[in-house]
Formats: structure tokens, sequence, C-alpha cells
């Protein structure tokens, strides 16, 4: 089994104009760039990456996905995980994930 490395960040959750608005918070661009440079092999395609996310006591398997418009790692926050960890839009939040 493969060691993850804990990357730890705070952010605000946005949510994309998208239809079906999707809420996301921002993994830090220099920390995207590190990640991309030394685990990139990870990806799974559409720049999908394999992650646990934690918020709060609230820890989820998930995925974070590569935004080259923004040069920055998405992770989604699915409302049930939302609504688990009390989180609204534009909270600035403690994240860790793990990869």
């Amino acid at each position: 089994m493969q060691a993850k490395i804990n990357y730890d960040f705070s952010n605000s959750i946005w949510r994309s104009s998208e239809t079906g608005g999707w809420y996301f918070v921002s993994v830090p661009k220099d920390m995207s760039a590190e990640i991309r440079k030394h685990l990139q092999w990870q990806e799974e395609g559409w720049g999908r990456m394999k992650a646990t996310a934690k918020v709060n006591a609230v820890e989820w398997d998930t995925a974070i996905w590569f935004d080259k418009k923004q040069e920055t790692y998405l992770l989604p926050l699915k409302a049930a995980i939302r609504k688990k960890a009390n989180l609204q839009l534009g909270d600035r939040i403690a994240v860790r994930i793990l990869v």
C-alpha cells in the first residue's frame, strides 16, 4: 500500500456557475503545482486524482480534479458532506487532503 501525503490548507467554498452548480474548495496554486509535479502519475483521466478529505471532524473518500483554467486542483463538496460538516457557501474552511 502506498503512503499518503497530507496537505493542509484553508480556503473559501465557492459554487460553479455551470448547470447543477457544484460546490468546491480550491487547493492553493503552489500546493497544486507541488501535487501535480510529484503525483500527476496517479491521475486517472480528466485530471482526477483519488484522495481522502477531512473538514472539521468529517472525513470522506473523494477525488480532486485539476482545473487547467485556474491551474489548481478542486475539491468537490457534495450536499451530504456540506450538511454533515455544517458548511455554507462562502465559508472559509480548514481542509486536509491525503493523496
